[in-house]
């Protein structure tokens, strides 16, 4: 279930912050993040991916609401929707890249499946 974890933030600052993450994943295509996060990113990713295989005016707008570009919203519905059409879940992979120097946060990569 998306947003079960408070990742130490506040409600706020949380939804701000997976906003501009599923953005940045859904502009760029990969990101590299805490595992914990990552999962939490993965969610609302595939969650808005599959809002965007129905082309419609209120999925447009339920997208435009939290993805936080209006290109990107763009590309999701014109590019990388159609790509998923015979997708049933499954868009993003998490990659495991072993701790973070400094803290030793354990990190991952979060990146589109092709």
């Amino acid at each position: 279930m998306p947003g079960t974890r408070k990742l130490g933030k506040t409600a706020d600052q949380r939804k701000a912050m997976l906003r501009a993450m599923v953005t940045f994943l859904l502009e760029n295509g990969r990101i590299e993040t805490t595992v914990a996060r990552a999962k939490e990113v993965r969610a609302m990713t595939e969650k808005y991916i599959t809002i965007a295989k129905d082309n419609s005016l209120h999925n447009k707008r339920q997208a435009l609401a939290f993805i936080t570009k209006d290109d990107v919203v763009k590309k999701l519905f014109d590019e990388i929707a159609p790509s998923y059409a015979d997708r049933n879940g499954g868009y993003t992979r998490i990659i495991k890249t072993g701790p973070r120097r400094g803290d030793a946060a354990e990190m991952a990569i979060i990146e589109l499946v092709k």
